[in-house]
């Protein structure tokens, strides 16, 4: 006999079928199946399972049963003594008891052909019967009714492609930059599109030729290497078969498909399905569900209503894998509500569709859902100058709006149970009108929960994380009709096993934002950096030339902007006008010098990089394509960034891998400091940057120790320079380029330094306790 506790992932995951499918079913002979994923085990991360088995006598039948523990409930706090944790102790008591049932764990002899034979598995206590239930009652599956379920596309190379919208608004080229949405954004029938994606292709999906988009192409020319070595199997890249560098990896043309689509996030803790309405671009991390081009709307919003509801939700997390939500020291998060399940578009398709469509319903969450979207802090701060009578009247109609969809998509889950079969009456009033808005805690589950809580017998983590408050009696001033429906389905719950298994947090939508106050002062800190961008006489002078900008000078002019001191004191009531500005600073800026960006690793990276950018320019100036051809391929990858490269988390944030500048703004000086005294746009070009440093340089006198860091930034900018600005200007006898390694050249002259010197600079470092050192 030998027994194993392992990681569950097989059990769901493709990978796992042969396993399940042919060794357990066949070879051997499994005695007992224990589902540990709601215990605390102490060095496991992940969601387990016991195995207890032998090698199978041929000469002899086996057992048509398997003893099986199936789990009811998770751990509901971490307990001090791992051997002593409910549900630890609950599968050791129960074990050897088939038939017995706690809060915890069940224990049964189960059929081995019926719960075993082929995958998925699964283990909670009445998932194998309600996925059986469910299927019975569906005339077809998802797949059926769609064209496909899958990515919108694929870039293989984010880093390259994706900026923040602040990064690309004004490119040149708007028609090839869309809004783009990721996965974790999509969130309770409502989707974000903050950032924003290089989408080189046509209305029709086909692609652009770079030629075609100047400035994306002097964008992603840093890139190239990186992108036409994107691996496409088989040891072979994008050079080697001949595709064009800059287009993404995959692109389905959807030639046939409905412009509209209906997004999910892939891994969430709860199933969350969007309906976008044409115009977005989708991330790998939110699949489509795509139907065929002459769906309707109305089709659209009855696979949407189910697709998010309880019952959706419960079937998805027994087919799908759960990923869990791991701690660094120790065993699973201790609720399992708080689980990230990774859902796939092979299990979304399988989905058993019911045979009548909460449509009514589907239709007032999504109309609910638009108001919602329009009433953020960020869509106030982006329709006008945000003030705090907007936000105000803004945050009553969101939560009014909020309560009105949790009311509502209560209804729908009601609902749908019926529509399975999981229940014999529809749990609904009779009258819409009765069914009053309500506050998180003021479900029927919840009730439940809390009763629960005030007897000991659960966590209150549920109301805590979600910052609701538990009731145990139901509201005096919801009307009669509804106070009867809810007590109908708590009786319901605690009578209908079905019904008890998804009246659980682990299936109920959990309205989870990070409140109104977070979500405001992150909308206004983006409004006052984007109204410091956007000022255009703070980055240029009045001969409309780039010009350098002190803190000191920046928060003057500020100040005498009305609307922005008024948006900087709802930002931060009461504060220190100078102190928070200097504060929106303070992780929105990267060096100009790259000896103060880099740790020592990452300029040895950053050689790297210079080195395959100089063969890049080789190629481009050689006459023939073999002879570019020969180049490219003995041009190296240079190696990706990590946040150990740079000297601050901000400036990795910013650059990230590929070290593609995203930041909003240039800091100049000598020193690593966390908020700058000198600031440039980073919206200048290479040109512009240049013109900034040596009009300072011109109007200020520095010392020698002062002006190296200069020099360093322009000759990091010289081959740039010499590359897009290069060409002869007849008034000025020579070229922009050439100006200024004239002017750099004749400043290290005199101070007796070389380009070798520049390079070779570093900072003044402060020695703790004693007097600041220089090092190289």
């Amino acid at each position: 006999m030998v027994g194993q506790i392992t990681a569950n992932s097989f059990m769901k995951r493709e990978f796992g079928t042969d396993l399940i499918e042919s060794f357990f079913r066949d070879k051997v002979e499994l005695t007992e199946v224990i589902d540990s994923s709601g215990a605390y085990i102490p060095g496991h991360s992940t969601p387990t399972v016991i195995l207890i088995g032998r090698d199978r006598d041929w000469t002899q039948g086996r057992g048509d049963t398997i003893r099986t523990v199936r789990s009811v409930q998770g751990e509901p706090s971490t307990p001090e003594n791992p051997e002593m944790g409910l549900v630890w102790r609950a599968i050791v008591d129960q074990i050897d008891y088939p038939g017995v049932k706690s809060d915890w764990v069940s224990t049964a002899d189960l059929s081995r052909d019926r719960y075993f034979s082929e995958a998925p598995w699964i283990l909670v206590d009445g998932g194998r019967e309600l996925f059986e239930g469910v299927y019975a009652l569906s005339p077809a599956k998802l797949a059926s009714r769609v064209l496909r379920i899958g990515y919108y596309g694929d870039t293989h190379a984010d880093d390259a492609f994706m900026y923040p919208s602040h990064s690309l608004q004004g490119c040149a080229e708007g028609e090839f930059v869309e809004p783009i949405v990721t996965g974790s954004t999509v969130r309770d029938y409502v989707f974000k599109t903050g950032d924003l994606v290089i989408h080189p292709y046509s209305d029709r999906r086909k692609l652009v030729d770079i030629s075609k988009m100047p400035s994306i192409a002097k964008r992603l020319w840093s890139q190239r290497t990186e992108l036409g070595n994107r691996s496409m199997g088989g040891g072979k890249t994008y050079f080697t078969q001949g595709r064009s560098w800059w287009q993404w990896h995959q692109i389905p043309k959807d030639s046939e498909a409905s412009s509209w689509s209906i997004a999910f996030g892939e891994v969430a803790t709860h199933n969350h399905f969007v309906l976008g309405r044409g115009g977005e671009v989708f991330s790998r991390t939110a699949p489509l569900v795509k139907l065929r081009e002459e769906a309707t709307e109305e089709e659209h919003l009855q696979l949407l209503g189910v697709l998010n509801s309880s019952t959706a939700a419960v079937w998805l997390k027994l087919v799908c894998y759960c990923k869990g939500n791991a701690t660094a020291s120790s065993g699973i998060a201790d609720q399992p509500w708080s689980w990230n399940y990774q859902f796939n578009g092979v299990n979304v398709s399988d989905f058993p569709l019911p045979p009548v469509y909460p449509t009514a319903l589907a239709v007032e969450l999504d109309a609910l859902a638009q108001q919602l979207a329009a009433t953020t802090p960020t869509a106030v701060a982006t329709a006008a100058t945000p003030t705090a009578a907007s936000l105000r009247e803004a945050r009553a109609t969101h939560e009014a709006t909020r309560a009105q969809m949790i009311a509502v998509q209560e209804e729908l889950d009601w609902q749908v149970y019926s529509l399975y079969g999981l229940t014999d009456i529809d749990l609904r009033p009779a009258n819409p009108a009765d069914v009053p808005p309500l506050a998180l805690g003021e479900r029927a589950f919840e009730i439940v929960l809390a009763r629960a809580i005030e007897r000991g017998e659960a966590s209150s983590e549920w109301f805590t994380r979600h910052n609701s408050t538990p009731i145990t009696e139901i509201p005096a001033h919801w009307p009669q009709a509804y106070k009867d429906i809810v007590n109908q389905r708590i009786a319901m719950m605690e009578s209908n096993s079905a019904i008890g298994m998804v009246e659980r947090p682990e299936y109920k939508r959990r309205w989870a934002t990070d409140g109104w106050d977070a979500m405001q002062k992150q909308a206004l800190r983006a409004w006052l950096l984007d109204r410091i961008e956007a000022k255009r006489e703070l980055w240029f002078d009045g001969a409309d030339q780039p010009t350098l900008i002190s803190l000191p000078r920046l928060t003057d002019r500020l100040q005498e902007d009305d609307d922005f001191a008024a948006v900087l004191s709802l930002y931060a009531p009461r504060a220190d006008f100078a102190e928070t500005l200097a504060e929106l600073f303070s992780d929105q800026h990267v060096p100009a010098a790259a000896a103060l960006r880099y740790k020592p690793a990452g300029l040895k990276k950053r050689a790297d990089w210079e080195r395959t950018w100089e063969r890049q320019r080789e190629e481009d100036d050689a006459t023939s394509e073999e002879e570019k051809r020969k180049i490219r391929e003995a041009t190296a990858v240079p190696p990706k960034y990590t946040s150990a490269d740079f000297l601050r988390t901000s400036f990795w944030a910013q650059r990230g891998k590929l070290d593609v500048p995203k930041e909003r703004f240039i800091s100049y000086g000598a020193q690593n400091v966390q908020t700058p005294t000198l600031l440039g746009w980073a919206g200048w070009d290479h040109l512009q940057q240049a013109q900034a440093v040596v009009g300072y340089l011109n109007e200020n006198q520095l010392t020698q120790d002062e002006l190296v860091p200069y020099l360093a930034a322009l000759l990091e900018l010289q081959p740039w320079l010499d590359q897009w600005h290069g060409e002869y200007l007849p008034d000025f006898g020579q070229s922009a380029a050439q100006a200024y390694h004239d002017f750099r050249l004749a400043l290290q002259g005199e101070l007796g330094l070389t380009d070798e010197d520049i390079r070779a600079w570093r900072p003044v470092a402060a020695a703790r306790g004693g007097r600041a050192k220089k090092t190289k």
